[in-house]
């Protein structure tokens, strides 16, 4: 085992997100397959973000940069020392916020975080939130385990901390995050600006809004252990079981709600051992049985993603993102990182500069519209599946059919089958949003 020593209009109202306690069910769910569980040699990642029901997830695309030497970047609450060099980024955002729920970065890393509660505290100073620490690691990291070291890093140097919602009521939690790219995953649980961290180069792996790494630990702050025995959790003469020594003694309703869909989750990749692709994937994103698609409480599966990360480096990574609500009522479309990549407006949320609630003091005083428009048009595309029987049935069809027109699409790119120039695969996700636009036009 290695131990890593490292230190535009404003719509002003009273809030309306609904008010948050111990038991809200606050969830999110993180997938990975690394072959030989993939039934292609690619490693699949997948996420489905559960947030407020009424918060926008946005899709951003960040290109790669240059920096001046010792310049600032500012986060969602506090700047952090910029980078010579950052990657370029695809990601899937609450839109309020500077982070990202899960993305990933033109060298094949994809990230996703889960927001969890342990004994040790939770403080409400404003620091990096798991969502920032997420961003950040993708810009800056070349590999998982890259990546990984970028959050250890920060997380030493700045601390996580501060609200995770738009709401004047603090709603603050902790982080873990799986991380992956295309030889190898990564789980990483952090309790404060300790962590521990596992590896994962075969198999299908889950996490749910819980600790989880037990004694396989691959990494871990040199600081762990000690605190764990200063506390008194850990006489260290046991083995050391991470997620038994900082999970909760008295477990809340949300992280049991956690427990059962960590176990559905890993049961149905369990069944697809061997056979998981990027299609097995959305369906068990889908999943309302289990609670994986999430809809409880004021809480929602707010955005989803799923990629392909071929182990061939010759082939590209490829991305799949709703930036819509539910995705068994959405359609996954597909992103490839290239020379046409750019912004694609119509998932893009406005801004409000100086007025925005979140730059405002006190924050989240106010409230803002901010929808954007394939996202208005999906409200209303719900709308009428949940009212005109027809119609909405009609609707449903046209997103599987523009889905499936997606997925043959990369099916045929890895296969060789199809070579378009790299403007049109840079451009291939803003083709798919158009289309889903004009179906519910």
């Amino acid at each position: 085992m290695e131990r890593w020593h490292e230190r535009d209009t404003l719509i002003s109202t009273s809030p309306q997100m609904a008010s948050w306690s111990p038991d809200t069910p606050c969830s999110c769910d993180c997938f990975v397959s690394v072959p030989p569980a993939s039934a292609i040699p690619a490693v699949i990642f997948a996420k489905n973000s559960d947030r407020p029901r009424e918060e926008v997830q946005e899709v951003v695309f960040v290109p790669a940069g240059t920096h001046v030497p010792g310049s600032r970047l500012q986060c969602t609450y506090i700047e952090v020392e910029q980078v010579s060099k950052t990657h370029a980024a695809i990601l899937s955002r609450p839109s309020w916020l500077w982070g990202a729920e899960m993305g990933a970065n033109e060298h094949g890393v994809c990230i996703g975080n889960e927001a969890v509660w342990t004994k040790e505290p939770v403080g409400t100073g404003e620091a990096l939130l798991g969502m920032d620490l997420l961003r950040l690691a993708l810009e800056r990291g070349s590999s998982a385990q890259e990546a990984l070291h970028v959050i250890t890093g920060l997380l030493e140097r700045y601390g996580q901390g501060g609200s995770c919602w738009e709401d004047p009521m603090p709603f603050c939690y902790h982080n873990t995050f799986l991380l992956a790219d295309r030889t190898e995953a990564w789980v990483l649980e952090t309790v404060g600006r300790l962590w521990a961290a596992q590896r994962i180069q075969e198999g299908a792996h889950n996490i749910s809004n819980q600790l989880s790494i037990g004694t396989d630990i691959s990494a871990e702050h040199p600081e762990l252990r000690p605190h764990a025995r200063a506390q008194g959790w850990w006489g260290g003469q046991a083995a050391f079981d991470f997620a038994q020594i900082f999970s909760l003694t008295q477990q809340p309703v949300r992280m049991e709600a956690a427990k059962a869909r960590f176990r559905a989750g890993r049961e149905l990749l369990q069944q697809w051992q061997g056979g998981i692709t990027a299609e097995v994937m959305m369906g068990i994103l889908r999943s309302k049985e289990s609670g994986i698609c999430m809809d409880s409480g004021g809480f929602r599966t707010t955005a989803s993603m799923v990629s392909v990360l071929p182990q061939d480096p010759t082939q590209p990574c490829v991305h799949f993102l709703t930036a819509t609500p539910d995705p068994s009522r959405s359609v996954f479309k597909p992103f490839i990182f290239g020379v046409g990549a750019a912004q694609v407006p119509q998932v893009l949320s406005p801004t409000f500069g100086a007025q925005d609630p979140v730059r405002s003091l006190p924050r989240f005083q106010t409230q803002v519209d901010r929808r954007h428009a394939l996202y208005r048009g999906h409200q209303v595309a719900l709308g009428l599946m949940e009212s005109e029987q027809d119609r909405g049935q009609q609707l449903r069809q046209k997103q599987r059919d523009l889905e499936q027109e997606g997925l043959e699409a990369v099916r045929g790119l890895l296969a060789r089958e199809w070579a378009p120039p790299p403007q049109e695969l840079g451009g291939l996700f803003q083709a798919f949003v158009e289309k889903e636009s004009r179906a519910y036009a």
